[in-house]
């Protein structure tokens, strides 16, 4: 009986990791698909769509897409995203645990109702918001810059803040007691023990939007129309030309060198996004 029960145990142990195993290929599939599409030619690529391996390794895909276009490289592209990637990231965190910090720990007129206000906006979609923050910016005349793109990271978010606030509760009120009996201020307590006390979730705040602000495409597509002040995410379309020919390897192989920067990040800080987003639930 107990052999019967260690077969079972065993066989569905099997079918669950193949199961698993099969569908994490279904998801990965077209990440490998792109990679693949960018060593082979325009004719592979819409020929022999299912096949990954090309008939012959080549880099000229990357050396046509990295030329970009004209006089506009695809390195001034790249450049574009992490200005716009960096500053919208750094303002989102710094702002965000202002505010998480705010929430947790300070008791002020109003407070609940601002804690549910700020969390209603996560059930707005972003269409709604997207026809009057462009009216407001264009009133402004900031359309063609980045400011439309970085300014509304500088306010925080509510994902962020909600998740940040979860860790500073689960900090002891009793080390912010003892510290400003020691003398500190607000300021003092917030910068010097919070903060590194909450890094897993600042970290986990950079790699969630850092890779938000590098893939956006909406944002710059609607407030950028010179193509010198593109992101890559915005620039690999014009790769696609409707009344032309449409240049699918260099397409593919731009696409490919725009993934590296996210990877990299996650590959790097991985620990900390997994660390920050299990604690996080830890505490309501």
């Amino acid at each position: 009986m107990a052999t019967g029960m260690r077969t079972r145990r065993a066989v569905s142990k099997t079918v669950y990791h193949l199961f698993v195993a099969s569908l994490g290929l279904l998801m990965v599939y077209p990440v490998f698909w792109m990679i693949s599409g960018s060593f082979k030619t325009n004719y592979e690529i819409l020929n022999e769509a299912l096949k990954l391996r090309p008939d012959a390794f080549g880099w000229d895909n990357f050396v046509r897409g990295w030329k970009g276009f004209g006089r506009l490289t695809f390195a001034g592209f790249f450049r574009n995203s992490f200005v716009i990637a960096s500053l919208a990231t750094a303002g989102v965190t710094i702002s965000s645990a202002v505010v998480a910090y705010s929430f947790a720990r300070l008791r002020f007129k109003g407070r609940k109702f601002l804690f549910i206000c700020m969390m209603s906006t996560m059930m707005l979609p972003a269409q709604v918001v997207m026809i009057p923050q462009y009216i407001i910016f264009r009133n402004l005349d900031l359309t063609n810059t980045y400011v439309p793109l970085i300014l509304p990271s500088w306010f925080s978010r509510a994902f962020f803040v909600f998740m940040m606030m979860q860790f500073i509760q689960g900090l002891p009120k009793e080390l912010d007691e003892a510290a400003i009996i020691d003398g500190c201020s607000r300021y003092s307590v917030f910068s010097r023990i919070t903060l590194p006390l909450i890094k897993p979730a600042l970290i986990t705040t950079v790699i969630i939007n850092f890779y938000w602000a590098w893939d956006d495409f909406m944002g710059p597509l609607i407030y950028l129309s010179r193509p010198a002040k593109y992101p890559a995410s915005l620039a690999i379309k014009l790769f696609a030309d409707s009344t032309s020919v449409t240049d699918y390897g260099a397409m593919f192989a731009m696409s490919t060198l725009s993934l590296l920067p996210v990877f990299f990040i996650f590959l790097f800080f991985n620990k900390y996004l997994i660390q920050g987003i299990s604690m996080s639930g830890l505490r309501g």
